[in-house]
This record gives C-alpha cells, structure tokens and sequence, in this order.
C-alpha cells in the first residue's frame, strides 16, 4: 500500500479528514524535531557558556577557547541553528495554511 493509500485507511479509521491528519502530523514531526535541535544546542551552549554561535565564534577569536578544542562543536552549533530556523519557518508555514 502507498503513503497516500494508508493515509487515508488511517484518517477513515480515526473518523479523521486525511488533511487535517496530514497536517497535524507534520506539526508534530515537526515540533519533535524542534525539540531536538533545541536540546542538542542548549548540551553547545552549556558546554562553552555561549548563547549562540556567533558568541562561540567570539570566545575563540579572543583566545578563551582554542579553536582545535571548539572546531567540531563550532560547526555543530552553526548546522544546529541554520536547522532550527528551518524547522521554525516551516511550522510558521504549517500554521498560516
């Protein structure tokens, strides 16, 4: 059976239109996901004391933190964020439709 085919066997067994299943699914993949990039960049910043990559990128420029021990994690924390703005941006368009 394909995506569509079980979405809607689903959505009849719940009594639930398939769009609005759809949607509240992805809002909640979503905001899942969201709570993951979030917790992953809340273990970056505990780690060096910094809010945002940009204050980790401070801290290494200023020599407080070398930039072999930061270089991974400096590169982590930019993916993070760029994907937490992502996923934020989606659920806005998620909720406007």
């Amino acid at each position: 059976m394909d995506s569509k085919g079980l979405l809607t066997q689903i959505a009849t067994e719940l009594r639930t239109p398939p769009e609005q299943l759809m949607t509240e699914s992805l809002r909640l993949y979503l905001e899942h996901r969201l709570r993951l990039v979030e917790s992953e960049l809340l273990r970056l910043a505990h780690k060096y004391g910094v809010q945002t990559v940009a204050e980790l990128d401070r801290l290494v420029q200023s020599g407080k933190v070398h930039e072999e021990e930061a270089f991974e994690d400096y590169f982590e924390f930019d993916y993070l964020e760029a994907e937490r703005d992502k996923i934020r941006e989606l659920l806005a368009t998620l909720k406007a439709a």
